[in-house]
């Protein structure tokens, strides 16, 4: 890096290290599974979220670096800074997603995914579609080392073509060791550079052309390779 600027949106502290970035980040999807695993139907969204909380806890997380975001519904069209439904219920046939933000040996994991209770196929095909985007965006970061404007214009792109609409006000963010707020690096899809591995959320929120539910996949955006050598 030559830039001033992207040198601090991408600065992190001395004790960083990709290892550990990849340690938080696989903790933070086992984290993710057990959590929808064990939200039913009949739950609400606030007894969902306490839920989250108690098994991060158990799991033993550092702390929490965002809170956690359980979605019911119609509520999967939210975004992040929106209010929460606390009394939203979880129906029979429904989707959901949850997003946590935890902390791990002082590196900061980010994970979302979507679920389907029942057998409704426009919303197993909308939780699917989302996570296949996702990789699609991350294949394309890969392989042409895409800036991260580029990487959501190529999302919006290929979200059309699938028969889905991408929510560009959710654009993806920083993580590193905690705190990554310090560095103000604003927002992936803002990024005029192409992201360095294992410091950016790749988000991903689509929603159903007519009807009033979405899905939501973030993960970070890491190139294994750079892995080897690494420490925790």
């Amino acid at each position: 890096m030559t830039d001033d600027v992207v040198d601090r949106r991408e600065a992190h502290g001395t004790d960083f290290s990709l290892a550990s970035m990849d340690f938080a980040r696989a903790r933070s999807w086992e984290a993710v599974r057990l959590i929808a695993n064990a939200v039913l139907p009949g739950m609400t969204e606030g007894e969902a979220r306490d839920l989250a909380k108690v098994l991060l806890q158990n799991l033993g997380m550092d702390r929490i670096w965002h809170q956690c975001i359980v979605r019911f519904g119609e509520g999967t069209l939210k975004t992040f800074k929106q209010r929460p439904d606390p009394e939203r219920v979880l129906g029979e046939s429904d989707i959901f997603f949850v997003d946590i933000g935890p902390v791990w040996n002082g590196h900061e994991g980010d994970a979302g995914d979507t679920f389907v209770v029942g057998r409704d196929l426009e919303m197993h095909a909308c939780a699917a579609a989302a996570r296949t985007l996702w990789h699609d965006v991350a294949a394309k970061w890969r392989a042409d080392d895409l800036a991260g404007t580029a990487l959501y214009a190529y999302a919006a792109e290929r979200a059309e073509a699938m028969g889905w609409r991408l929510n560009l006000d959710i654009k993806g963010h920083r993580v590193c060791d905690f705190p990554h707020a310090i560095y103000r690096a604003g927002d992936l899809g803002d990024f005029g550079k192409c992201p360095s591995t294992g410091l950016w959320i790749l988000e991903i929120q689509i929603a159903h052309p007519t009807r009033p539910f979405g899905a939501f996949y973030e993960d970070l955006l890491i190139d294994t390779d750079f892995l080897e050598g690494q420490a925790l």
